[in-house]
């Protein structure tokens, strides 16, 4: 079983997510949700803080179908989110394999373009009002208060579940510091994928890094079933 956790601006029914879907759901099944404030979602944004009990109740809601083995498969925001809940949560909502595509590791980065403009959606008014408008995401006004635990932060309370860390080298919103930072705190727990040519997230994973993905993921699962 996947449970997808998509990226900042978008739901569970923009095209680049289904078309993940529809690769994974060859391998299992899976769950989909929409965050908080994204798409046809209830709330606001809290761009990947509270984001991770949107994560937490949609595995409890898998387990609940009668899944016993469940994997989280998060990008950029998503993948930040899944990191974390999987060092947070380790209850009867929590993970069994965590693969994790275009994250960051640290917060507050503005090292690239894309993520300067990011954080102006997110932090100034005129910005919040583009990503309602624009980007289908309403996104919560209040800062971080307190500022949660960082990806990077939370690599080493993961293991002993398997984790992946995919990343592309041409990813214009986080560098490959970002992933080669999240494998060093994992010390040697977990994979890392340095795909050449790759961008950011959903719209450049493609259907055969999906497939190599969903494989891993699925031989992950059945070691430790």
């Amino acid at each position: 079983m996947f449970v997808v956790a998509h990226g900042f601006t978008g739901d569970v029914d923009r095209p680049h997510v289904r078309r993940v879907v529809r690769v994974l759901a060859r391998y299992g099944a899976v769950v989909t949700f929409s965050f908080r404030g994204h798409g046809a979602s209830g709330g606001r944004s809290t761009v990947g803080d509270r984001e991770v009990l949107d994560l937490a109740a949609a595995v409890g809601w898998a387990r609940s179908l009668g899944h016993t083995r469940v994997a989280t498969v998060g990008f950029s925001m998503g993948g930040s989110v899944v990191l974390r809940h999987a060092a947070l949560h380790r209850d009867a909502e929590g993970t069994d394999a965590v693969v994790s595509v275009s994250a960051p590791a640290r917060w507050y980065y503005r090292g690239t373009a894309p993520m300067r403009r990011l954080h102006w959606l997110v932090t100034r008014p005129a910005g919040r009002l583009v990503g309602r408008y624009g980007f289908r995401t309403r996104i919560h006004h209040r800062d971080w208060d307190p500022v949660p635990l960082s990806p990077v932060e939370a690599v080493p309370g993961i293991a002993p579940t398997p984790l992946l860390v995919v990343h592309g080298d041409q990813d214009g919103y986080f560098p490959v510091d970002h992933p080669r930072m999240l494998a060093e705190a994992a010390a040697g727990h977990a994979a890392l994928w340095l795909e050449p040519g790759m961008g950011h997230a959903e719209h450049a994973a493609a259907d055969p890094l999906m497939t190599r993905i969903a494989e891993w993921t699925v031989a992950r699962l059945r070691e430790d079933g």
